[in-house]
């Protein structure tokens, strides 16, 4: 049976939801594809800047009555463990992915977006100025469409985007691994801890509980047996920071959440006129934060030109280019700066140059962390 849809959306993260409710309160018919069951957890460092409160309140997520912790500190250390204190001028909150993503899920429903979960998109056709989604169950059409699956898919490998077929370098060949825990720790304060060949993050979320998440590469992985815990005792604890958060933690996960295969390599905006939504379109480095801020923000830039190309206001190549301009002008800074400081990351003389650099010059560090911030939306 053929399914009509205005707007068809392949994954159910940020972006993916936020552009879902975005279309459903302007009357457009939406469907939404999400291969696994809300509410579950994902790799992200789970910190948000201000630049997107706004943006969430108007979507009617209820922030202000969630109790979340407010961060308005950073402390970066070493692979020495030596502590390096930071501003957060804009700053930010902390949110799991687990009680965000199913909050937006539940809105979005509500509002009357099909949402069909558990539910993996094999391929994505363009004919004849439509989009064929081919699922296991049955084909689903939708004049406009949006990829918004996260950091890598079987699609991306299908499509042959560049990205995926560019050799093991220093920006595409990473690992992440996610636990929540508890421990006695500031809850105004973001940290990052470096180590050979990676950082770890650690920033309160709601309930009293906290993300930890790092990012490796994986030699470091396969140099310690494939084992994540061999590599945390032998690498991570080299650092005095993350080795008393790990002992002295108490881990909420049996297992933790892990991904591989991350690449912060540019990638396309529009990929067989396909828009592509946050990390889908490009990855900020998580040392530099607000990745999640981006993929909402993305969200609401490919809203923009669907609205005006539905309401035939523009051509199908216009909205398209519009789309990919508005990016570039919005993210390639924050983009660009990220990948540049990641270089300096996870290396014991060049991260201890570059921190002692950030601390000496107070007016090069604000303007490093201003310009991973965005501007409210």
């Amino acid at each position: 049976m053929r399914q009509q849809y205005d707007i068809g959306i392949v994954g159910g993260g940020l972006a993916g939801l936020s552009l879902a409710i975005l279309a459903a309160d302007a009357g457009y018919n939406v469907v939404l594809f999400e291969k696994e069951e809300y509410p579950f957890h994902k790799v992200c460092g789970e910190y948000i800047s201000f630049e997107s409160y706004d943006f969430l309140d108007r979507l009617g997520l209820p922030l202000h009555k969630w109790n979340l912790p407010v961060i308005k500190k950073l402390i970066v250390t070493d692979v020495n463990g030596k502590a390096y204190y930071f501003p957060l001028d804009l700053g930010g909150f902390g949110i799991s992915r687990y009680k965000m993503d199913d909050a937006l899920y539940q809105l979005a429903i509500k509002k009357g977006v099909e949402v069909f979960t558990g539910t993996k998109v094999n391929q994505i056709l363009f004919e004849e100025s439509a989009h064929i989604i081919q699922t296991n169950q049955q084909n689903y059409f939708a004049k406009v469409i949006a990829g918004s699956y996260g950091k890598r898919s079987n699609l991306d490998i299908k499509w042959k985007r560049s990205f995926t077929k560019q050799k093991a370098n220093k920006l595409n060949n990473y690992i992440g691994v996610k636990y929540h825990v508890r421990l006695s720790h500031r809850k105004d304060e973001i940290a990052l801890h470096n180590f050979k060949n990676g950082y770890c993050g650690l920033s309160a979320i709601e309930n009293d509980k906290y993300c930890l998440c790092y990012l490796t590469n994986a030699d470091n992985l396969s140099s310690n047996n494939n084992s994540i815990q061999q590599m945390q005792e032998y690498v991570l604890f080299k650092n005095p920071a993350l080795k008393k958060i790990f002992t002295e933690s108490e881990f909420l996960f049996n297992e933790p959440i892990t991904i591989s295969h991350i690449s912060f390599n540019k990638k396309t905006q529009i990929e067989n006129h396909i828009f592509m939504l946050g990390d889908a379109a490009g990855m900020i480095t998580p040392l530099c934060g607000n990745g999640m801020s981006m993929a909402m923000h993305s969200a609401l830039l490919a809203f923009e030109q669907i609205d005006l190309f539905l309401q035939q206001k523009i051509s199908r190549k216009k909205m398209e280019e519009n789309y990919i301009s508005n990016w570039k002008q919005c993210f390639s800074l924050r983009l660009a700066t990220g990948r540049s400081i990641q270089r300096f990351m996870g290396n014991k003389f060049s991260t201890t140059v570059f921190l002692k650099l950030m601390n000496a010059v107070p007016l090069l560090s604000k303007n490093i962390i201003r310009s991973t911030h965005g501007k409210t939306f």
